[in-house]
C-alpha cells in the first residue's frame, strides 16, 4: 500500500497532535514493513520544512507555526538553567535546565516562545548550529562506560568515548575530546579522545580549559610572527618627534610585569605641576590591515590567566619593541599636561616622542622611595625628588576625584601561590597601596585630557562610556542597605555622589565590602562607543582609553584617530566612513573585554578550588553574600571564593524572609542575614563542577 506526503500531513492537520512512528504506522493503516520507507518520507518532509523530530516524536509545522518561531543564541548559566539571546530589542527568553541538557552555551536554535507568569520560555524546536566541537574535560567512568566530564562548558556536559581509546588513560586525567554525536533524548553524547593533558589541575591544564572554553587563540600565525620579525629595532629621532631621551622618566608596574605600556616625568613649575605620560607608541608598529593587526582586533585585548598570558600581539612587540624598558631608547606618545593646585588641566600638548626609562620600579619600590627608604634612594637618586612631585600631584587629584562624587569600588583582590611545577598552593590578598593609586590617578588624567581634545574637535572617536544606572537596580540596592539597617535616602536623581555618599557611610564597618560589591552590581557595565555618554562611576563627562596599547586593541585605534588629528589628516571620506568603522572596533573590544574579565575569574576560581580540595573539614572566616529560599551563600574571606549552606544542613526549621534578606528559624531565636559575619567549616569541594559546600559552625 502506497502513500502519499500529502496524506501523512492531512493526518497531521486533522489529528493536531505528535506521533511516534509506531502509531504513525497505525493511523496510517500500513504494516510494520513499510516502517523504513515512512521513515524516508518523514526525512522528505523534514527538508521540506514541514515536520520535525523531536524526542522520538513527529511534529506538524504549518507555515503559520514557523513564523512564530524565533532564531536566537543559547547562555548557558552555571546553575543549569540558560537563556536564548535573541537581539537588543527582544527581551531574552528563560530556558529550563531540562532543555539544557542537550544544548551547549552558544548554539544557535530555533525555538517557540511560551507565555509564563515570571518570565517567558524558549521551547527548543531545532538547533541550527552547534558551537561547541571540541572540549576538555576529565575522563571518568560509570556502569555504561567511559566518558568525559567536560570542565570547559558552563554547564558540564558528558561526552561518551570508546573503551579502546579510554582504557589505555589513567582515569580522572584532562583529555581534548571531539565530540561526533551531540547529546538528544534517549541519545546521549559521543566523541573521540584527541589528546591528553595529564591529571593534575595545574597553570598548564587551566590555561587550555580556559582557552577552549572561551575560544581564545594561544598562538599568533606565522604570518602574523614572520610580520613581527620583519619590522626594524631601530629607534630613529626624526624631526616630526621630540627627542625626550635626555629627560628623567620610569616605569612603575607589577614586580611580574614583562610589558611595559606607560612611563611618567614630572617638573615643578612655581605652584603648578607639569606631568608627562608616555604611552607606548605601538601604532607606529602595527599598520591597520596587517596580519598583526587582524589578530589583535580579533583577540580584542590580551588574556592574563594564572602564570600564563594570551598576548594580544606578538612578543617581539609586546616585550621587546613597543615595551618601555628601562636604559633603550623607546618611540612613544606623550600626553604632556600643565596641572594647577586644584587638579585642573590648565595647557596640555599632545605628541609623538623619543624616550629613555632611566628606571623600572616596582609599586613596592615607589612606595619605599615615596616614605624615605634609605637604601632604596640611594640606589635611585635621581628618582626621589620626582617621586615627591608626584605624591604631591596624585593627592591632589585624588582630593578632586572625591569632590567630584567619583565612585570608588576597590574590591579585595588575591593572588595565587605556585610550586615550581605550576601547581597552586596558597591564596594571598593582593596589596594595593598608594603607588598603585598614584600610577592610576595619573593614567586617568591623561585619558581625560585625550578624550576632552578630541570631543572638542568633533572628530571620529573611541570613547570609554559606562553609562548611569537603572533606577529601578538602584532602589532595590538602596534596599538592600536599608535592610541592613543604614539610614538612606531614596534618590530622585541617580548621581555617582549619592552611591559615593553610602560608600563613606558604610566605611570600616563589617559589611563594607559585601556593600561595595552590591553598589558595583547594580552598575551598568563600561564599554567602548562612538558616541560619548560620559563616565557615571568616575563622575566624569567624557573619557577613553589611551594608556594600555600593547594590551588593548580600543587603545591602539585610539592612537590612531589622535594621530590622524594632531596631524590634520581627516579627510571628508574619514568623517563619513570612520563612525561606521569605529563602531564594529567598538563593539568587538566591549565583546572581548566581557570575555577576557569572565575567563580570568574562571581561571582563579578553578585553581580555587583545587586549593580548597586540601582543606576539607577545616573551619574558616566568611560573610554571607547571598540568602536565598534554598540556602546561604558565604564568601570564603581568606580565598575570596563563594560557596553554599544548604538550609537543610542549618540547626532546625528556618523561613526565607525575602523581603529583610535573611533566613530566620521557626522560633525566631536565630536568624541570618545577608552581610552576617560567619564561621564556615568546607564539608566537600567538587572541581568537576565547580561546587564548594560548605557547613554553619556556630
Amino acid at each position: 500500500m502506497e502513500i502519499t506526503e500529502n496524506e501523512i500531513l492531512e493526518l497531521f492537520r486533522q489529528k493536531k497532535k505528535p506521533f511516534y512512528i509506531k502509531t504513525l504506522l497505525k493511523q496510517l493503516g500500513l504494516p510494520k514493513t513499510e516502517k523504513q520507507n515512512l521513515k524516508k518520507m518523514l526525512r522528505k518532509l523534514q527538508k521540506k520544512k514541514l515536520i520535525k523530530y523531536q524526542k522520538g516524536k513527529y511534529f506538524l509545522i504549518e507555515k503559520k507555526q514557523e513564523e512564530d518561531l524565533v532564531k536566537g543564541q543559547v547562555e548557558a548559566h552555571p546553575s543549569g538553567y540558560g537563556f536564548l539571546i535573541i537581539g537588543d530589542q527582544v527581551e531574552d527568553l528563560f530556558i529550563p535546565p531540562p532543555e539544557m541538557k542537550y544544548l551547549f552555551d552558544g548554539d544557535i536554535v530555533l525555538a517557540k516562545p511560551i507565555k509564563k507568569k515570571k518570565k517567558d520560555e524558549a521551547k527548543v524546536v531545532k538547533v541550527l548550529e552547534r558551537v561547541v566541537k571540541e572540549g576538555v574535560g576529565v575522563l571518568k567512568k560509570d556502569k555504561t562506560g567511559y566518558y568525559v566530564l567536560l570542565s570547559d562548558t558552563v554547564i558540564p556536559h558528558k561526552i561518551y568515548v570508546p573503551k579502546k581509546q579510554a582504557e589505555k588513560i589513567v582515569k580522572g586525567s584532562y583529555v581534548v575530546v571531539k565530540i561526533k554525536q551531540y547529546p538528544e533524548p534517549k541519545k546521549r553524547a559521543k566523541g573521540d579522545i584527541v589528546e591528553v593533558l595529564g591529571k593534575t589541575r595545574n597553570t598548564k591544564t587551566v590555561a587550555e580549559i580556559i582557552a577552549r572554553k572561551y575560544g581564545l587563540p594561544k598562538r599568533h600565525s606565522d604570518e602574523a610572527l614572520q610580520e613581527a620579525e620583519k619590522i626594524s629595532s631601530r629607534v630613529v629621532i626624526s624631526k616630526n618627534r621630540k627627542d625626550l631621551t635626555k629627560q628623567v622618566c620610569f616605569t612603575i608596574d607589577p614586580e611580574s610585569a614583562r610589558d611595559f605600556d606607560d612611563a611618567v616625568a614630572i617638573e615643578k613649575e612655581g605652584e603648578n605641576y607639569r606631568l608627562y605620560v608616555h604611552i607606548a607608541d605601538v601604532s607606529h608598529y602595527v599598520k591597520e590591515g596587517s596580519a598583526i593587526d587582524k589578530e589583535a582586533f580579533e583577540r580584542g585585548n590580551t588574556y592574563y590567566l594564572p602564570e600564563n598570558a594570551l598576548h594580544m600581539l606578538p612578543e617581539r612587540l609586546s616585550a621587546d619593541l613597543c615595551s618601555l624598558k628601562p636604559k633603550e631608547k623607546r618611540y612613544a606618545f606623550t600626553c604632556e599636561m600643565l596641572i594647577n593646585p586644584k587638579g585642573k588641566v590648565i595647557d596640555y600638548d599632545i605628541y609623538e616622542s623619543v624616550i629613555i626609562s632611566k628606571a623600572r620600579l616596582t609599586y613596592d619600590q615607589a612606595l619605599g622611595i615615596i616614605l624615605g627608604d634609605p637604601e632604596l634612594s640611594e640606589k635611585y637618586p635621581d628618582l626621589v625628588e620626582p617621586l615627591k612631585y608626584m605624591e604631591e600631584l596624585a593627592k591632589i587629584l585624588l582630593k578632586e576625584r572625591e569632590r567630584r562624587g567619583s565612585i570608588d569600588f576597590d574590591l579585595p583582590e588575591s593572588k595565587i601561590l605556585f610550586t615550581d611545577t605550576g601547581d597552586p598552593y596558597d591564596v594571598v590578598p593582593y596589596e594595593r597601596h598608594f603607588a598603585h593609586r598614584l600610577i592610576e590617578e595619573f593614567m586617568i588624567i591623561a585619558n581625560i585630557t585625550v578624550a576632552k581634545h578630541m570631543e572638542k574637535l568633533e572628530q571620529p572617536f573611541i570613547y570609554r562610556s559606562h553609562e548611569e544606572p537603572d533606577i529601578e537596580k538602584v532602589i532595590k540596592f538602596v534596599d538592600l542597605v536599608a535592610g541592613l539597617g543604614y539610614e538612606v535616602n531614596y534618590p530622585d536623581v541617580i548621581t555617582p555622589k549619592f552611591i559615593q555618599k553610602i560608600l563613606k557611610k558604610v566605611a570600616g564597618t563589617p559589611e563594607e565590602e559585601l556593600i561595595r560589591f552590591m553598589a558595583l552590581r547594580s552598575m551598568k557595565q563600561a564599554k567602548y562607543t562612538v558616541e560619548n555618554y560620559g563616565h557615571f562611576g568616575l563622575a566624569l563627562d567624557t573619557y577613553t582609553h589611551f594608556t594600555s596599547p600593547i594590551r588593548r586593541y580600543a587603545d591602539l585605534v585610539v592612537h590612531r584617530m589622535l594621530k590622524k588629528s594632531i596631524k590634520n589628516k581627516f579627510t571628508k571620506k574619514d568623517l563619513q566612513t570612520l563612525p561606521i568603522k569605529l563602531e564594529e572596533v567598538a563593539k568587538q573590544c566591549s565583546k572581548m573585554e566581557r570575555v577576557a574579565e569572565e575567563a580570568e575569574r574562571d581561571a582563579l576560581e578553578i585553581l580555587k578550588l583545587r586549593i580548597l580540595s586540601n582543606h576539607i573539614g577545616e573551619e574558616f572566616e566568611g560573610i554571607i553574600t547571598g540568602v536565598v529560599s534554598f540556602g546561604l551563600f558565604v564568601e570564603i574571606e581568606k580565598y575570596i571564593i563563594e560557596g553554599l549552606i544548604p538550609i537543610s544542613s542549618l540547626e532546625g526549621y528556618y523561613i526565607y524572609d525575602e523581603q529583610n534578606h535573611r533566613l530566620i528559624r521557626e522560633d525566631k531565636q536565630k536568624s541570618y542575614r545577608l552581610g552576617d559575619k560567619v564561621k564556615v567549616r568546607i564539608e566537600k569541594v567538587d572541581e568537576d563542577l565547580k561546587k564548594l559546600d560548605l557547613s554553619m559552625v556556630d
